[in-house]
């Protein structure tokens, strides 16, 4: 096991959270170990409660500053998620 990957192998993936995800997680800022998309909003939502898990799966998601409807996306090394709430206004 290396740093940048959990016990079973999944890469260790960095996402920065905006808005209602970032208080429903309570940071800015985390990691979570991940292969796809789909599995990075799980374990987001294992650190929240049912109304953050609730902004969580409203949220558009964005690989590497691109947005990614696919939530059965492929993770690796190197990728970074951004986890933006739905926005209301525009």
């Amino acid at each position: 096991m290396t740093m940048m990957q959990d016990e079973a192998g999944a890469p260790l993936i960095p996402v920065r959270l905006f808005a209602a995800a970032a208080a429903a997680i309570g940071e800015e800022e985390t990691a979570v170990p991940a292969r796809t998309v789909a599995e990075a909003i799980t374990a987001l939502g294992e650190r929240t409660d049912e109304e953050g898990r609730r902004v969580l799966a409203r949220s558009s998601v964005l690989v590497n500053s691109v947005a990614t409807p696919d939530r059965e996306r492929e993770l690796g090394h190197g990728d970074r998620l951004d986890v933006l709430p739905p926005f209301a206004g525009g």
